[in-house]
């Protein structure tokens, strides 16, 4: 079994094709052993509906997951058009990140049995072996608009679950595991080296990578950005346990005038006295938790702790010091980086520092790997830095996984650099990027610097993606949501105590309006970009944006429910991200469903009518607003059948006749989406109203 420990991201610009096609299937397989390997730990099935961390999901969504993501994104992708469990498949979607709207409600879901996850996990590992021997093979290599991308992105998505799912199980109770030789334990500590700050040269350095890069990569990771990087002196080695110690016993989680006001806030909330993997007995003993054991407290390993808690012990060595400490940018990062190894992962021999699973699954002294003068530049733990993650420019959002940057570019989500123990594929390389929530555990430490040059946050709070903002424009500069509630309002009257479904509710505003008919709207649209601005304008009562104007010349757009007289509303609307060919059955029992632009939006327009009326209360109102542009490759309507022309409108009564009647002759509505200031281009949707019968 150790074959499947230490592997490397594939290299995907091979020219033999089929050489790179038996590479991926490896790859994939050994992703796929490796990620089960770990969940050996657990010592029974009833480990997995434990919530180790309230802010995630119970182990057995994770097992689950990586497997729904590989079906999920070929379906999106448009490569299969095949559900295994559209049960699952729906349940397993969408993990969380404290996005408002993340579902962590225990009651929304229904959590098979082990054995049958795991049977549909077989299920995945053959049918993506199945299509990995049919697929064309990737002669000349695997572009990110290749299909091969989709299965790529399942494998890299699948490892960096290995690593997350190992943090979970870090925090799981010692009863509920059972430790393995696999997932060995550095045995090696010693006395603490006194760290010191060795001076790292300035130099401009431009950060991202070329879209033809040959490594598998993250949006995040493409564009261009150039840096100007000032001198700055660096800590020699990461901060230990024994380092951070004198931080605590100086009173650094009793002093507020360390921490920033998140911090202080989380701290006191979760009234903590240490870093959260620290154990202190009743006789005053200190010990580690490592993912499945606790151990005498190793001194020399590095400490893991959050962000809120690194920036605490900077500040605290800031006026201890005398001296502007504080942990690095990302650019700093990548200059003391690159000024200490040339190498990456998938082009070393053996990993010059504590990663890729080469050594161990744990931590190891900080005085370990040695980089010239300094340690541990990476592996071992990641490093948090002072960079919130934002998009390079030049950054295209990959339609295959639109959601996976674009949610955390909200000045929130610290970078962490430089991989971990465990950080293997993606994780592992030079130009990965990861960010999570500042007090979020990951196995992530910290490397000081002083510095007394500005930490520049980039502030990415106006949406300005040209596939956004003419939905922003429709919903909030228009009068589109009125219009079509006046198309639609002799179907309204009478439900104010009735609940309302609006698919396709882009930004919000048809939703928000739907709020004055109805006593609580449930908006769901598939882009999470769409929804966290709708939630933003739920949230913080507003929405800004960037129009185009002409040319070069933009403008900026702000829009508020105080100035649409909507305020009252946000109490009655939540929004969420979902599919709407495969909903969540915690989508269900609705007086009315509004579906706008769903049919053509859907990654199976069919599967959609088919379901809706499970979704319905009898009697229940169904309007359907569409001009049918579908986007799959398979359209079901706007087709030759036996030779003669088939409708969308065909389509649709030949459909919803069984369930539904229809309410009057279908109206037409004009639907203007804004490009720039004299460049529009006019959808004509045909909007349908029909009741659910008994």
């Amino acid at each position: 079994m150790e074959d499947i420990k230490v592997q490397k991201t594939l290299i995907l610009n091979e020219v033999d094709g089929e050489s790179l096609r038996e590479k991926v299937r490896s790859y994939f397989h050994k992703t796929y052993d490796i990620d089960e390997k770990l969940y050996e730990l657990l010592a029974d099935d009833a480990a997995f509906y434990l919530r180790p961390d309230p802010l995630r999901h119970p182990l057995v969504f994770y097992l689950g997951h990586t497997a729904v993501f590989y079906v999920n994104k070929l379906n999106i992708s448009g490569i299969v058009n095949q559900r295994i469990n559209s049960a699952f498949e729906a349940m397993f979607a969408v993990g969380v990140d404290e996005m408002s709207w993340d579902d962590l409600n225990e009651a929304h879901y229904d959590w098979q049995a082990i054995p049958e996850v795991r049977a549909y996990r077989q299920q995945v590992r053959s049918f993506v072996d199945s299509l990995i021997s049919s697929l064309p093979a990737p002669q000349g290599g695997i572009s990110w608009e290749s299909p091969w991308w989709a299965i790529v992105m399942g494998i890299e998505h699948e490892r960096i679950h290995l690593e997350t799912s190992s943090v979970l199980i870090r925090q799981l109770p010692l009863e509920c595991l059972k430790p393995l030789d696999f997932w060995n334990i550095c045995p090696l500590d010693s006395a603490a080296p006194a760290n010191v700050l060795l001076p790292v040269a300035g130099a401009e350095i431009v950060l991202g990578k070329d879209f033809d890069d040959p490594l598998y990569g993250w949006d995040n990771e493409y564009g261009k950005k150039q840096y100007e990087v000032k001198s700055f002196q660096a800590s020699r080695y990461l901060v230990s346990n024994a380092e951070f110690k004198e931080f605590i016993e100086a009173g650094g989680y009793q002093q507020q005038d360390y921490w920033t006001p998140e911090g202080w806030a989380w701290k006191s909330y979760q009234k903590a006295q240490y870093p959260r993997f620290w154990r202190v007995t009743d006789t005053g003993d200190y010990k580690l938790r490592t993912i499945a054991s606790e151990v005498p407290m190793p001194w020399s390993h590095p400490v893991e702790v959050n962000y809120l808690e690194a920036k605490a012990f900077c500040n605290w060595k800031a006026k201890s010091s005398g001296l502007p400490i504080r942990m690095p940018t990302e650019a700093e990062w990548y200059l003391l980086r690159d000024a200490h190894v040339n190498t990456d992962q998938p082009y070393w021999d053996k990993a010059p520092g504590n990663i890729n699973l080469e050594y161990w699954a744990s931590a190891c002294p900080v005085d370990h790997f040695a980089f010239g003068e300094f340690y541990d530049i990476i592996g071992n733990v990641w490093q948090w830095t002072e960079t919130p993650i934002a998009a390079f420019p030049g950054f295209r959002i990959h339609p295959y996984y639109d959601d996976f940057s674009v949610p955390t570019f909200d000045t929130r989500h610290n970078l962490i650099k430089g991989g971990s123990f465990i950080s293997t594929g993606n994780e592992a390389i030079r130009d990965s990027r990861y960010a999570f929530r500042r007090h979020f555990y990951q196995h992530a430490g910290f490397r000081y610097i002083a510095s007394d040059a500005a930490v520049e946050i980039e502030d990415n709070l106006y949406e300005d993606d040209p596939a956004i903002v003419p939905w922003c424009d429709l919903d909030w500069e228009s009068d589109f949501a009125l219009w079509f509630i006046d198309s639609i309002q002799d179907y309204l009257k009478g439900k104010k105590d009735q609940h309302v479904l609006n698919l396709g509710c882009k930004t919000g505003r048809l939703s928000f309006e739907l709020a004055k008919y109805f006593k609580h709207v449930t908006g769901l649209d598939s882009t999470a970009r769409i929804i966290q601005l709708a939630t933003r304008m739920k949230e913080e009562g507003y929405i800004r944006y960037v129009q185009k104007e002409e040319g070069d010349l933009d403008s900026v757009a702000e829009h508020s429910l105080k100035q649409k007289q909507l305020l009252d509303c946000a109490s009655k609307v939540e929004f969420w991200q979902a599919d709407s060919s495969n909903l969540s059955p915690k989508f269900s029992g609705y007086d009315a469903v509004i579906a706008l632009n769903t049919l053509e939006e859907a990654i199976d327009p069919l599967r959609f009518l088919s379901m809706i009326h499970q979704r319905m209360n009898a009697g229940g109102l169904l309007v359907i607003a569409d001009s049918y542009q579908y986007k799959t490759s398979q359209p079901p309507a706007g087709i030759r059948k036996a030779g003669e022309p088939y409708r969308s409108w065909d389509w649709l009564q030949e459909e919803l006749h069984e369930h539904f009647e229809l309410l009057g002759e279908p109206q037409d509505t004009w639907q203007p989406l804004r490009l720039s200031k004299r460049n529009y281009i006019y959808r004509v949707l045909q909007v349908s109203a029909w009741r659910k019968k008994s």
